[in-house]
């Protein structure tokens, strides 16, 4: 089977895409610029569109919806877990403009286009910041971890990931937060002399959006680096032999699984893996139009490499998805 495609798939908005593949259907949850609203007015977070293939996507309504006093909150990051028949939507949110007080929270649906309702904070309050929710289940051993985004300030400062095993209800973690993967390189500089946390620092460094994929006995995590507003944001890859870690950086250093088109496609990130209707391995992601207009859905496929993940994308014009 081959499927002809053309970037972005969806016209409008849609950041931090994550598409769960459930009863041969596709479902992408997105961050939006605002608040969806229904026929009847009420507020939402997060925009589903469903799809059969992957290419053509059908609006589906939204995943949480958000009472008027929560109306002015930010929502970002959105990610849905199947698990004992129920579907677990994991987000962070906080008020807006306040974004080093972002918490990542879950809620409960029976159904993969919701409605989800709220069931509170996963992580303690003592762990501060934390984005980017990534839940994984080993196919091991069936274990679920959190994979997250948090706040280092040592060494090369800024944000980086961390994980902790997950309580059988998806609820909340077991035990201490492990460090995943810090900045190692320039590339990964969010912005020089930043003023943050009531401090300026000489450069603020962000890796964030981990996505982690078991393949040929080893573990690949994917991640975004630098800044999300300019072209040089872009996709490196982490392995390990445990979701655990030790984690190491790929080889060589940059965006080496994507990065922009200088002039057509700028800075592509915060990605999910997904499988096509004939089992190729798909990047889904997001990235900005030339003139920076919006963040909108792609996807291109993945290829593993002796040297790791690397993709082809981002591409333009017609494509066949093989």
């Amino acid at each position: 089977m081959s499927l002809r495609y053309q970037n972005p798939v969806w016209p409008g908005y849609f950041a931090d895409p994550f598409v769960l593949r459930h009863g041969g259907d596709y479902f992408a949850y997105g961050t939006a610029e605002t608040l969806e609203r229904d026929a009847a007015g009420r507020a939402g977070a997060f925009k589903i569109l469903r799809s059969r293939d992957l290419v053509s996507w059908q609006p589906a309504g939204f995943a949480l919806e958000v009472p008027p006093e929560r109306a002015g909150d930010a929502f970002w990051a959105p990610e849905v877990a199947e698990h004992a028949g129920r579907f677990h939507l994991f987000y962070s949110t906080a008020p807006a403009g306040e974004d080093a007080a972002h918490r990542l929270h879950v809620a409960l649906a029976d159904q993969p286009i919701g409605p989800f309702r709220e069931r509170g904070m996963v992580l303690p309050e003592s762990v501060g910041f934390n984005i980017d929710a990534h839940p994984f289940r080993d196919p091991r051993d069936g274990t679920w971890y959190l994979f997250f985004a948090r706040d280092y300030f040592d060494g090369r400062a800024g944000t980086g990931l961390a994980v902790v095993p997950l309580n059988e209800d998806l609820g909340s973690a077991r035990g201490e937060p492990i460090t995943v993967l810090r900045a190692n390189d320039d590339w990964q500089i969010y912005e020089r002399n930043r003023q943050h946390y009531g401090r300026t620092w000489p450069a603020w460094h962000t890796v964030e959006g981990p996505s982690v994929v078991a393949h040929a006995g080893r573990y690949y995590c994917f991640y975004s680096g630098g800044n999300w507003q300019t072209h040089d944001y872009g996709i490196g890859c982490a392995v390990a032999d445990h979701p655990l870690g030790p984690w190491r950086h790929g080889t060589p250093a940059g965006p080496v699984v994507l990065r922009q088109v200088p002039g057509a496609v700028l800075g592509p990130g915060h990605n999910c893996v997904t499988a096509a209707p004939d089992g190729t391995a798909v990047l889904v992601y997001h990235a900005w139009d030339v003139a920076r207009t919006a963040r909108r859905m792609c996807i291109d496929p993945l290829r593993w490499t002796p040297e790791g993940p690397r993709c082809a994308g981002p591409t333009r014009g017609p494509r066949q998805l093989r």
